[in-house]
């Protein structure tokens, strides 16, 4: 069995990064509307575009907590459609990765 404690590392500081992140933006989108009508528009627009930029993120947390579970399962760096070994330099490119190149292609 492979050792994965190099990409648990990373995949715990990536998680870590993400959540504040998502802390931040959730926190701005908490703020109360201007007053101004007109600065409402802007501030209406740009939470719309921080909820896509929110959306993105809590969708690749899941991901990596997704990775965590499958390195804790034991069933991380195998394919989950063909069971074959993923190799490390794919998982070093994309950690969160559930198949091998040949299956993803």
């Amino acid at each position: 069995m492979t050792d994965y404690g190099n990409f648990r590392e990373g995949l715990e500081q990536r998680l870590a990064a993400l959540l504040e992140r998502a802390e931040v933006i959730e926190d701005d989108l908490r703020q109360p509307l201007d007053a101004d009508f007109s600065e409402q528009a802007i501030d209406l627009a740009d939470d719309e575009a921080l909820e896509g930029v929110d959306e993105v993120l809590r969708h690749e947390i899941a991901q990596v907590r997704l990775a965590l579970k499958r390195i804790e399962s034991g069933t991380y760096g195998t394919c989950s459609q063909c069971g074959k070994e993923i190799s490390k330099g794919r998982l070093e490119a994309r950690p969160i990765a559930t198949r091998c190149i040949d299956c993803a292609s």
